[in-house]
């Protein structure tokens, strides 16, 4: 069983910055995040292997920086100029011998 704890949601004004962290309790293979706005479906934002492959979004590409300390079993998630479209709760997936498990999900909003 994998654990995750995630922190550095908020709300932020269009145009800022927040960095969302997710902490594992065990050696994770792929980690990322995925994204739920209100009413629609979970979609994927971002996706890191251990060996360090990443995998974005369209939406969020030259915005978004997904990075892991493979020292820490954790993934962070630097999100800059959000906009109020990225308003939604992020969720952390860890992936572990074909498994996957999810954080309890921290929300963002972006708004004035």
């Amino acid at each position: 069983q994998v654990q995750l704890v995630e922190s550095g949601g908020g709300l932020v004004q269009p145009g800022g910055s927040l960095r969302l962290s997710c902490a594992a309790s065990g050696l994770i293979y792929t980690m990322g995040w995925y994204r739920q706005p209100p009413g629609k479906q979970r979609e994927l934002v971002a996706v890191i292997t251990r060996g360090g492959t990443i995998n974005y979004v369209d939406s969020v590409k030259g915005r978004f920086t997904i990075s892991r300390d493979n020292a820490k079993n954790t993934v962070y998630l630097q999100m800059n100029s959000l906009k109020p479209e990225d308003t939604a709760v992020y969720y952390c997936l860890a992936t572990r011998l074909g498994l996957d498990y999810w954080g309890q999900g921290t929300q963002v909003t972006v708004s004035s």
